[in-house]
């Protein structure tokens, strides 16, 4: 048996025991919820190690219920739905969603895109603490220090700084930026990097280090 647990967040029972069958005939242990209060508190008290996520949820959004989520957990969070505008998909990136799969969805593409996102997140080993100009980055606790204080990261504010880091430096481009965080453009856009690149200068400047990523016009960013 798989040591990762998966809570299936979905509201319609054929389809929920159907994903249970699944991935439990793959060797995940599985928690169900349908509501959106229960997938919250499951999430924050009995930690699974993914998220299974529909946005068409009783009384409130998917969408919403992941942004809560992100306000106290990096779980990877992958949107399973019938909703397949491409705002539907932009909108699970920017509220913090990892991937993004359509119904009727394929399994072997479904079981990779699980496979792969427990992988980076549980099985890539401990990160080495990255240092530049007085900050110092730790990827094993998705915090960052500058002098006595310190602020915790979500999981793609941590991987673009994981990789500015490592070009401490040199001009990092957008495009290099976006391939190296979500691997395949179809899950993310200009829009959304400049989200989270704006959402950790807020960050950084609350513990004093303004102007600590520098944009390089029609370039890309630096530190």
């Amino acid at each position: 048996m798989s040591p990762y647990q998966i809570l299936i967040a979905e509201d319609d029972p054929v389809i929920r025991s159907q994903l249970q069958t699944l991935l439990r005939g793959n060797g995940y242990d599985t928690i169900t919820a349908d509501r959106p209060d229960e997938i919250i508190d499951i999430a924050g008290n009995k930690h699974p190690h993914l998220l299974l996520l529909d946005i068409k949820l009783p009384g409130e959004s998917g969408l919403s219920v992941c942004s809560k989520i992100r306000t106290f957990s990096d779980l990877p969070i992958i949107f399973v739905t019938s909703c397949n505008t491409d705002m539907d998909e932009l909108n699970s990136i920017l509220l913090g969603g990892d991937a993004f799969i359509t119904k009727p969805y394929n399994t072997a593409i479904l079981l990779a895109k699980i496979s792969a996102l427990l992988k980076r997140a549980y099985e890539h080993g401990r990160e080495e603490t990255l240092r530049w100009q007085g900050a110092t980055l730790h990827p094993e606790s998705s915090t960052l220090a500058y002098q006595g204080s310190q602020i915790e990261l979500t999981k793609n504010e941590l991987k673009i700084l994981v990789f500015l880091f490592r070009h401490a430096g040199k001009i990092c481009s957008r495009n290099d930026l976006i391939d190296y965080l979500w691997d395949n453009r179809l899950y993310v856009d200009d829009n959304a990097l400049s989200v989270n690149i704006n959402r950790i200068r807020e960050k950084l400047a609350a513990i004093g280090l303004t102007d600590f990523i520098k944009t390089r016009h029609r370039q890309g960013y630096t530190l």
